[in-house]
């Protein structure tokens, strides 16, 4: 406990994320003591999706138009597919994702998240997962697409569902707790 406590990190969604895919890397990321905001273009309370049907709501902490990339260690996009897809149609997020890219800090997208990140244009040459739906999105974007439980190339992390996400925490927090990407 606490290896995180000086660490900030952001989650970036929309209505409709997959619900465990931002309640387990949250709870991991606070169980080591790193402070975690939910950014969204909303600035209310947003919807998850539960597998087959509506889950909780959760409240944004920040509107992303708001958020200073500087404020934050890394960036964590869950899926779902109502939340991408919000997310990759919105300026200001597909601006704040990109500048986070560039940033060179940890990025960490699963499931249908990297569909944010092909908005970004820096996925050239990249090895990544996720849902296999997105694998030609991403191939398209230019992605070398690869069947793993985790992928780590340079400052990004990709996983594939909900079912990785004991992989996808325990790299986030390895990445974090080390300082390296």
């Amino acid at each position: 406990m606490g290896s995180l406590k000086d660490k900030k990190i952001a989650i970036l969604t929309e209505e409709g994320f997959e619900q465990e895919e931002l309640t387990s890397p949250r709870e991991a990321l606070q169980k080591e003591g790193a402070v975690v905001e939910i950014l969204s273009p909303e600035k209310r309370k947003i919807k998850a999706w539960n597998h087959t049907d509506w889950g909780i709501e959760i409240d944004v902490d920040k509107a992303v138009e708001d958020a200073i990339i500087d404020d934050y260690d890394a960036l964590v996009l869950p899926g779902g597919v109502l939340n991408p897809d919000k997310l990759r149609l919105n300026a200001t997020a597909v601006r704040f994702t990109k500048k986070f890219m560039e940033s060179g800090k940890p990025v960490a997208a699963i499931c249908h998240g990297p569909q944010t990140l092909i908005e970004t244009g820096l996925l050239e040459g990249k090895t990544m997962t996720s849902f296999p739906s997105v694998r030609t999105d991403l191939e398209n974007a230019g992605v070398i697409w690869v069947d793993k439980e985790i992928v780590h190339d340079e400052n990004l992390i990709t996983s594939r569902k909900p079912s990785d996400l004991v992989y996808f925490n325990a790299e986030l927090v390895k990445t974090l707790v080390n300082g390296k990407n």
